[in-house]
């Protein structure tokens, strides 16, 4: 099976999440929007695919804002008419944190500045806990999305909607792919920002083993219950045991 993976940026890769599919026997292609050298200025040019030929998207977080076309460029566009693409053709979509506002953007919801930032390990409320647990994940946003017309809200907290799903595609606007690896790099990078986070990273050592438990059963959970419902006219993702056999990165 082939997962498209959009990294948008290199310092936001798929982690935990990424293994977990390989280890459920997905052989991963990523995308990288954005070179670590145009961070400051993302407004490059990126050509999607489409989403023929797909048996999963998953679309990761980014540094931006899903609306912010003045700074990110035209780019997001192409990404939004993959999404929209991909659940019209009934091919899943794991959106995570700005892909998941993407997925939002894309299915006639929206993205909005949260009332403030989010950041460290947050306890969500939950409807389908086999699907998406309470928590703790990690959180590291500034926005929030609007829940597009005819998906279920899955999860929320007090800064607003945690997990929908929508046909075979779920968004969640967690970190659940998190390694200390990624997390040391956010925080380096947020402090550049002038983002204070005293003692998260020696907090997120002691989380990171049951983080990982949590986020294979999310991916688990995906792709048992979301990804194998089969809409009118599409294809199911076949079912591969967990152990089945190893996948291999594709650049």
């Amino acid at each position: 099976m082939r997962a498209l993976v959009i990294e948008h940026d290199p310092m936001c890769p798929a982690g935990t999440v990424g293994d977990r599919l390989v280890q459920r026997g997905f052989d991963l292609t990523r995308l990288t929007v954005v070179p670590a050298e145009r961070r400051e200025r993302p407004d490059v040019e990126c050509a999607f695919p489409g989403a023929a030929g797909w048996d999963l998207i998953v679309t990761l977080g980014a540094p931006w804002s899903v609306d912010d076309e003045a700074a990110i460029g035209s780019w997001i566009g192409g990404e939004l008419a993959l999404l929209r693409e991909a659940h019209r053709a009934g091919t899943p979509v794991l959106g995570v944190c700005f892909g998941g506002q993407a997925l939002a953007t894309a299915l006639g919801g929206g993205v909005e500045r949260a009332p403030r930032i989010e950041l460290g390990w947050s306890e969500i409320e939950t409807e389908e806990p086999s699907l998406v647990a309470p928590g703790p994940w990690f959180e590291y946003h500034t926005d929030r999305w609007a829940v597009p017309p005819g998906a279920v809200e899955v999860a929320r907290n007090d800064i607003g909607s945690q997990a929908f799903r929508i046909g075979r595609s779920l968004g969640v606007q967690f970190h659940p792919e998190v390694t200390l690896p990624i997390v040391e790099t956010w925080l380096e990078y947020g402090a550049k920002q002038g983002v204070v986070a005293d003692g998260l990273l020696d907090r997120t050592k002691g989380m990171l083993a049951a983080a990982e438990r949590r986020a294979h059963a999310l991916v688990d959970g995906f792709l048992d219950h979301v990804a194998l419902s089969r809409p009118m006219g599409s294809r199911p993702v076949r079912s591969v045991p967990a152990e089945s056999r190893a996948g291999r990165m594709q650049a």
